[in-house]
């Protein structure tokens, strides 16, 4: 992951006008095309998970560079300008209700892609496991309402999804890719971006490791209900536990989940995680048990770690340049009719002049 810093993304309102989302829309499709033309499909999927080049390009895109809406946008941009035919890149979900047809979008565009039903089940899986540890392994306050799925026609896959935090009006951003990636449940993000908090349930660092492997045996053996006590009168968070060590158990742990979970026997705390019904305040139920009773505590540290090219949607730092994006739009164009005739030499040549002028 990186941890070379943090953004601070507050909710802004209003939209995106019509005329900046017609250039943004040619501006991406055609910095998408030559980056998958010039370095790859893989490459394209590396840096989408990279949330600092996110970034960076969504200012680029003329987006403001603080704003939780360049998430949004920026995706919803990609998914309306890149044509999966042409590239074989489909981008799948998107915000609120658009997030729950992931599944069905998936099994759509991966049948036009020739993968196999196998494969495809394995895409879905990962798709509904990213957001479950989001939603549930990492407890910060941040409930995902975004979540976009990234497919390349070789069965690769980026992930970018936000949570939103309503109580400070602040959202935070999740990347995933598939490449090099070995777990769900430790440390398996590319990058998470957004507003570091002082204490956060993590139950995906290594840190963790111990508290998750009791967790699935006090599920296997059944034994949370004999833990739980009487909660002291007034008290209602977990961070007043922490503060004052003292049991507080969350109300809503979902008995029936966990009676689903003693059938199935989970082998590992993916497969736990995995169960329906295994939400927030099961995870939690969980961890503080192993934590107060086995003496192996989770995680508490934060797992959270810019640039214009033509202005900011909102005027900051300065309106957008229209006729200089309008240029820039018409350039990348006629590189990418170029390259389609292999002329990619002047591509090539300007890779040289960018290597000189570096080199002055």
């Amino acid at each position: 992951m990186y941890y070379t810093g943090s953004a601070y993304l507050p909710l802004h309102s209003g939209h995106v006008p019509n005329w900046l989302i017609e250039r943004m829309e040619a501006l991406a499709r055609n910095i998408t095309t030559i980056i998958i033309n010039e370095y790859g499909r893989k490459e394209f999927l590396r840096r989408i998970s990279n949330p600092y080049w996110f970034q960076a390009f969504g200012c680029v895109l003329g987006f403001d560079w603080h704003s939780s809406g360049l998430t949004t946008v920026v995706t919803g941009i990609l998914k309306s300008s890149i044509s999966y035919e042409e590239t074989g890149i489909a981008i799948c979900g998107g915000k609120g209700i658009k997030s729950r047809s992931t599944p069905e979008e998936i099994t759509t565009i991966g049948e036009k892609l020739g993968l196999s039903t196998s494969r495809i089940s394995k895409l879905i899986y990962a798709s509904k496991m990213c957001a479950k540890v989001d939603n549930t392994a990492i407890q910060a306050g941040y409930q995902l309402y975004h979540h976009v799925f990234i497919l390349s026609e070789d069965g690769e896959w980026a992930i970018v999804q936000q949570g939103m935090n309503l109580k400070n009006k602040l959202a935070r951003r999740y990347h995933w890719l598939s490449e090099n990636l070995n777990s769900f449940v430790v440390e398996p993000h590319k990058g998470i971006i957004g507003y570091k908090e002082d204490k956060v349930l993590n139950m995906i660092a290594k840190e963790s490791e111990g508290c998750r492997k009791v967790s699935v045996d006090i599920v296997k053996d059944k034994s949370l209900r004999k833990y739980i006590v009487e909660v002291k009168s007034g008290q209602k968070s977990l961070l007043e536990y922490i503060n004052n060590n003292i049991l507080v158990m969350p109300w809503h742990i979902n008995w029936k989940a966990l009676e689903k979970a003693y059938e199935i026997q989970p082998k590992n705390y993916e497969e736990l995680l995995a169960i329906e019904g295994i939400g927030p305040a099961t995870i939690r139920a969980l961890a503080l048990v192993s934590d107060i009773i086995y003496g192996e505590p989770p995680s508490w540290k934060d797992p959270v770690k810019y640039s214009f090219a033509f202005g900011g949607k909102d005027g900051v730092p300065f309106p957008i340049l229209r006729k200089e994006m309008d240029e820039a739009i018409e350039f990348l164009r006629i590189a990418i009719e170029q390259a389609k005739i292999n002329e990619k030499e002047k591509l090539n040549a300007l890779k040289r002049l960018r290597s000189i002028l570096k080199d002055k």
